[in-house]
């Protein structure tokens, strides 16, 4: 079969990246998709159960700081466009583990991007019709305090944990990449994101369960930072519209125009599991837990989505309170997908199946 584009995206059997990749599968047949991710403890191929029949849909395991595997890839499948979302992302695990989080987002995006460069300027045609299209975070511009506004394309950068100087550093590789070479990339950078097939360390499915489930919910401080939460679907149209439309060499921000404080978050998704539980109101109110602070706990995150608004035509279709419904229904409809995750046994899984490869 002859298709008009091959793509790669990486990470995609994690949260954000399979939600990405069914879009693409779906929505265009004459593209192949090839998702590539290394199956870490975030990644699950039983996240895309759906697709993974499909005849434009293919899996590779790899790991992105594998630089010979990568240029192999791109000559293999003749990749001319890329979605790069696989990344470490958890903040606490960034605190404990700094290295790990280094050498995959930074000397991964870094491998991925010398390789793309490489094949790209082997063939004929060079940069015509390629695209590397890498996605940030919003974290990168560090904190801000309340009733100080929002981050915009031009707020300066401002890390303040390993995790978002691991992803600050690979976004000004992608953007070097591009005004040193020419590679033509693109650089997102979004809110929270929450909804289903999300790895339960992240707080809302992680309480989801623990309501469910009658164990404590740990409340960083006083529960008061802010964070701007944007529903994964909408991410992945915003994706599919700015690869196929957003300007090369350019940022986009995007975000929910949905600022939370956690503990007011919190107290929604008590209320709301406790009703589709049947639980009488309260019931689970005893299980809020306040624990130390994280370390350099970001007050505040806000994103300015005007941009990609008004260029593009993108909003979010949901609202927060039907979105979070929508997400706890589903973590309460899937408890066999939850209890694997939470197990591990779906990684155990994949190390025999893939042992020796």
């Amino acid at each position: 079969m002859n298709f008009k584009r091959n793509i790669l995206i990486t990470g995609g059997a994690g949260f954000i990246g399979s939600h990405v990749v069914r879009l693409f599968v779906n929505k265009y047949p004459h593209y192949r998709i090839i998702n590539l991710d290394k199956l870490t403890y975030a990644g699950n191929l039983a996240n895309l159960r759906d697709v993974e029949g499909a005849p434009n849909y293919e899996f590779v395991r790899g790991d992105v700081c594998d630089y010979e595997r990568m240029g192999e890839l791109m000559r293999t499948y003749g990749i001319d466009g890329i979605i790069h979302l696989a990344a470490e992302s958890h903040v606490d695990r960034s605190i404990e583990e700094p290295f790990a989080f280094a050498k995959t987002n930074v000397m991964g995006t870094l491998s991925l991007l010398q390789a793309a460069k490489l094949h790209w300027e082997s063939l004929p045609e060079r940069y015509d019709g390629k695209l590397f299209y890498h996605i940030s975070t919003d974290e990168v511009y560090g904190a801000l305090e309340m009733g100080e506004g929002l981050f915009t394309e031009q707020t300066p950068y401002a890390p303040h944990s390993p995790y978002s100087a691991s992803k600050a550093s690979s976004d000004h590789f992608v953007r070097a990449f591009h005004d040193t070479y020419g590679v033509p990339t693109i650089v997102t950078n979004c809110s929270n994101n929450y909804g289903p097939y999300q790895f339960p360390e992240k707080l809302i499915p992680l309480f989801i369960n623990n309501i469910r489930t009658g164990k404590p919910l740990p409340v960083y401080g006083r529960g008061e930072n802010v964070r701007d939460w944007l529903y994964v679907e909408d991410h992945a149209r915003a994706i599919d519209l700015v690869f196929h439309n957003g300007r090369v060499g350019d940022t986009y921000n995007i975000g929910g125009f949905n600022e939370w404080r956690n503990i007011d978050l919190i107290k929604v998704m008590i209320k709301t599991v406790d009703r589709l539980l049947g639980n009488p109101e309260g019931h689970s109110d005893h299980l809020i837990t306040y624990v130390a602070d994280r370390l350099g706990h970001d007050l505040r995150y806000a994103i300015d989505s005007t941009k990609i608004k008004e260029e593009l035509g993108w909003e979010p279709s949901l609202q927060f309170e039907e979105g979070i419904e929508k997400t706890i229904h589903w973590y309460l409809d899937n408890q066999e997908w939850m209890d694997n995750v939470t197990s591990g046994d779906y990684a155990r899984y994949y190390e025999r199946m893939y042992a020796g490869r």
